[in-house]
């Protein structure tokens, strides 16, 4: 008789807050929780995911669009959400300059290309090169105008500016800025919800929120959770990585002769 299986592999998907909360705290040998006890493990939640953004590049949270480029502008915003756009000091400039109301928690830009004929078969890219302040601060004329080589990423609070350089002509803005981009974990939110994390890091978000814990409540138990705690999340890291094809060539030896 075949053995009898979920015939799914959702776990991920229906594993909620409130379970993550219990099961994490059942680790460090607590089992009856309060209503203040559980509001400090979704703050420790939200705390780690964010330290997990200093950690390197996710792959779950890399992501790609198209910059319409316009004439004569320069900088392009990526608010960290819609009430920081509405919020925003310089809320003519703001709204002018964001490219798409629907990208929020851009974090990063990885890489660009300039593109034309986005939807044609004749669809070419030129790879665009990113620069840091300095390269940038020492372009003599920031406003000068043609097709955009070069791009220039800063990360605010509130926001991520693209500034690309030269400006866009009116050649270049009938083409797009195509970008690889880095989102930001999104927030645990209510207690219903799952995470904002593939599969392969549940086992490390459930031993990291733990040694959070464990330095809250059971000081004894830091080291073999943060010890537990790292090893997990660096076999996460390994097993998140892009993998591609290996070729192996062989080494030829001449004789001399």
């Amino acid at each position: 008789m075949p053995n009898t299986t979920s015939g799914t592999a959702t776990f991920d998907k229906t594993f909620s807050i409130d379970e993550v909360i219990e099961e994490a705290y059942q680790r460090v040998g607590i089992d009856q929780l309060t209503g203040y006890q559980i509001k400090s493990a979704r703050r420790s939640l939200n705390i780690m995911f964010q330290e997990w953004d200093n950690r390197g590049l996710h792959y779950w949270e890399l992501k790609e669009t198209n910059i319409d480029l316009v004439e004569n502008q320069a900088e392009y915003h990526f608010f960290r959400s819609a009430a920081d756009d509405t919020a925003d000091s310089n809320r003519a400039q703001a709204s002018t300059n964001q490219v798409d109301s629907t990208i929020f928690g851009m974090s990063d830009v990885l890489e660009a290309t300039h593109r034309t004929n986005r939807t044609a078969t004749t669809q070419a890219d030129t790879a665009m090169s990113k620069m840091d302040r300095s390269t940038y601060s020492s372009l003599s004329n920031k406003l000068s105008k043609g097709q955009p080589t070069q791009y220039y990423v800063q990360r605010f609070i509130d926001r991520v500016t693209i500034t690309v350089y030269p400006t866009p002509d009116a050649t270049s803005a009938s083409a797009d800025m195509h970008i690889y981009y880095v989102k930001r974990i999104e927030d645990v939110g209510d207690y219903t919800n799952a995470t904002d994390l593939p599969y392969r890091f549940v086992p490390c978000m459930v031993s990291g929120l733990a040694y959070y814990l464990s330095q809250k409540y059971n000081p004894q138990l830091v080291p073999q959770n943060k010890m537990l705690y790292e090893e997990e999340f660096n076999r996460a890291l390994t097993e998140d990585g892009s993998s591609t094809s290996t070729h192996l060539t062989p080494k030829v030896y001449f004789n001399n002769v």
